[in-house]
C-alpha cells in the first residue's frame, strides 16, 4: 500500500512551453557583441511579453513562452536603430534560436547581405520529435476523432501509442503537463476509446521518441505531449 502511494504522489514535468535565445551584434566585420541591449517578443494576438537583456557576449535567453504565434520581436540599444522582427512561429518544446544586428543611427545600409538559415542539429532540439500546428489538426482528415489517428504524422508513430515498434503501455500522453494515459496497464489505449480529450481543444501536439530532456519523463517508448487552447484579444462568436 505504501509503494502504491508514492507511485502516485510522484510528479510528472513535461514540457507546455517554448523558449527563444540568440544573440546581438553590431553589423560590422568583426561582428561585436552587444552588450545590455533590450529584446522584447511580444505574442501578438494576447498581447503577452516577454522581455530579457543580453550578457557579455550579446546573447539572450527567454524561457517559459507561450507557443505558437505570431511573436514579433523588438531589439533596441542607444545609439543604434532599434530592429524588429515580425511574424515569428514558437514550436512546443523547442527554442527558437535569432540572430540580430544592429546599425548605428548615422549609417545606412549600402549592400546585401546573403544570409544561410543553419541546422537545427543543436541544443533548440533535444531528440526525435514531430509538432503537429493546430492548423494540420483541423485540416487532416480522421473518421475517429481519435489523437491516436494523428499521432501517425510522426515517421515513428504505428498502431495506437505504439512508438518505433515498443508496446503502447510504455508511452506516455500529457495533456498541459497532466497525465491522460490508462494508469492500470490493462491495455495499450488512451481512455475514451482513444479520445481523452477533444481534437478541438488542443493547440499544438508533440511527439518525441527517447529524447534526452530531462523535463521529458515517464516513457521508454514515445512520449505525446500537447498542450490545448488559450484565449486571445480578439472577440469571436
Amino acid at each position: 500500500m505504501a509503494a502504491l502511494v508514492l507511485a502516485c504522489a510522484g510528479a510528472v514535468a513535461q514540457v507546455t512551453t517554448s523558449g527563444m535565445s540568440g544573440r546581438v551584434t553590431l553589423d560590422n566585420a568583426k561582428g561585436e557583441s552587444v552588450i545590455g541591449a533590450n529584446v522584447v517578443a511580444t505574442h501578438e494576438p494576447s498581447g503577452t511579453r516577454y522581455q530579457a537583456v543580453t550578457n557579455a557576449d550579446g546573447r539572450f535567453n527567454m524561457q517559459g513562452m507561450r507557443p505558437g504565434g505570431p511573436y514579433a520581436v523588438t531589439v533596441s540599444y542607444i545609439g543604434f536603430q532599434p530592429k524588429k522582427l515580425s511574424n515569428i512561429q514558437l514550436v512546443l518544446g523547442e527554442t527558437y534560436n535569432l540572430a540580430v544586428w544592429l546599425e548605428e543611427n548615422a549609417s545606412e545600409l549600402t549592400e546585401v547581405v546573403i544570409t544561410e538559415k543553419a541546422t537545427k542539429f543543436s541544443a533548440e532540439r533535444t531528440g526525435a520529435s514531430t509538432n503537429i500546428s493546430n492548423d494540420q489538426l483541423m485540416s487532416l482528415p480522421t473518421i475517429s476523432r481519435s489523437i491516436t489517428d494523428i499521432t501517425r504524422l510522426s515517421p515513428y508513430g504505428g498502431n495506437g501509442m505504439s512508438f518505433a515498434g515498443s508496446d503502447g503501455r510504455m508511452g506516455n500522453f500529457t495533456v498541459d503537463g497532466a497525465n491522460f494515459n490508462n494508469d492500470f496497464g490493462l491495455s495499450a489505449n488512451l481512455p475514451g476509446g482513444g479520445n481523452p480529450i477533444s481534437i478541438d481543444a488542443i493547440e499544438e501536439l508533440q511527439v518525441v521518441i527517447s529524447p534526452y530532456d530531462v523535463r521529458q519523463t515517464n516513457f521508454i517508448g514515445g512520449g505525446v505531449n500537447a498542450i490545448t487552447k488559450s484565449g486571445t484579444n480578439t472577440f469571436k462568436g
